[in-house]
């Protein structure tokens, strides 16, 4: 029959084209003609502005209708030269930059990296600093999956949901500012400890703030996860199966979303995680609905490696006797943690100086969003919000 023939659409005269290979321009109508049928193409932008977006970030739809045949993410708008700053600077002075990663889990961002140099440098940790990171770490991934669920339930018009989870994720930035002074870019772990030991009367604060919330999941529950219209909404959209997550080098609730155990806490430990009782929750439907469960139940878990940590806190020094000058030895090392959208990776190179020779980071949301255009082909045009939403993005750490 031949190629399918294409009719665009433009404001003064149509083009009928004899193949499909040509660029089309944005924002323009292409009339598919092929076996005597035609059809309807669109390409249309969502963001860099929409409010859905999560951030500046640009993707071309293709559309067919209302559905959904491909999308094209756009990155780069947010893009700061972060690898190259962190060259050129001393190993303690990254530490702030590594808070404008991901700024809403910047506690994480901090831990991935001193976690990396102490690696290089041979650096052991006084017990108590370690016990410390576990905790504000995990109140950490509260906090970043309440901001989630929050402005997820936005985008699907459940506006209650998202003041419910600002009111607990307040709270836990109330104790982030009380051992920090901020409550954003904390800039709180230290090369071989932390930089402050908790102030008095926070420890029954942080346990007060537990008990409030854990009966708080239950109500959320009766917002969205028993609600039938949040279901009909997110069941059976954004599917990836576990090949194709692996294939794409998901990792995260994402992973775990398509069926696959895996949490670097558990299956490559580090700190001290390895002597703490928690699940790794795990769904097999592969669809947002099923990221969204992750999400949810691994709050609850990280209640349980907080209040264990809390039980177990020693006393002791909080940072390690460290030399005036940070120069690890001539060296590389790859160290990887479990942040709140998976895995964060930290590569170095020392070079013997007070500066990294080569430094790299490994973004999980990255990754993640490397695999939106599967997960949207044959979607509707009303469940992208949905589907970008339950990847988690943050593009601060996208760009860098």
């Amino acid at each position: 029959m031949g190629a399918p023939r294409r009719r665009v659409r433009g404001a003064e005269s149509d083009i009928l084209m004899d193949t499909t290979n040509l660029p089309i321009p944005i924002g323009t109508t292409v009339m598919i003609e092929h076996a005597g049928e035609t059809m309807e193409e669109m390409y249309v932008n969502m963001g860099p502005q929409h409010p859905s977006t999560h951030g500046v970030l640009r993707l071309l739809l293709k559309l067919d209708g209302e559905v959904i045949t491909d999308c094209i993410p756009y990155i780069g708008y947010l893009h700061r030269c972060h690898e190259k700053i962190a060259e050129n600077r001393t190993y303690p002075q990254v530490v702030p930059y590594t808070d404008r990663l991901d700024y809403l889990a910047s506690m994480s961002m901090n831990f991935g990296y001193v976690l990396t140099v102490e690696r290089l440098m041979g650096q052991q940790v006084p017990a108590r600093a370690e016990h410390m990171r576990v905790i504000l770490a995990e109140l950490q991934r509260i906090a970043s999956h309440l901001l989630w669920l929050g402005t997820f339930g936005l985008d699907l018009g459940n506006f209650t949901i998202f003041i419910y989870c600002f009111r607990e994720r307040e709270m836990i930035l109330d104790l982030f500012e009380a051992v920090s002074g901020q409550r954003l870019n904390y800039s709180f772990y230290r090369i071989g400890g932390m930089a402050f030991d908790f102030p008095d009367g926070w420890l029954d604060n942080c346990r007060a703030f537990l008990e409030w919330f854990k009966p708080r999941i239950p109500e959320y529950d009766a917002l969205v996860t028993d609600n039938i219209l949040f279901q009909k909404r997110i069941q059976g959209i954004g599917v990836i199966d576990a090949k194709s997550a692996v294939n794409s080098g998901l990792s995260g609730p994402m992973l775990r979303a398509s069926g696959l155990k895996w949490d670097l806490r558990r299956n490559d430990p580090y700190s001290i995680y390895d002597r703490f009782d928690f699940a790794i929750p795990v769904f097999d439907t592969c669809d947002v609905w099923a990221r969204f469960l992750v999400r949810r139940q691994e709050m609850l878990e990280s209640v349980k490696i907080i209040e264990q940590a809390l039980d177990q806190l020693p006393s002791g020094e909080i940072t390690a006797k460290m030399p005036k000058t940070i120069k690890p030895p001539a060296g590389q090392v790859y160290v990887r943690t479990e942040s709140p959208r998976g895995e964060l990776g930290f590569y170095l190179v020392s070079d013997g100086t007070p500066k990294p020779y080569r430094y790299k980071v490994r973004s999980p949301a990255f990754c993640n969003l490397s695999a939106l255009p599967v997960m949207m082909k044959g979607c509707l045009v009303a469940d992208s919000v949905a589907i970008l939403g339950s990847i988690d993005i943050v593009l601060g750490e996208i760009d860098r």
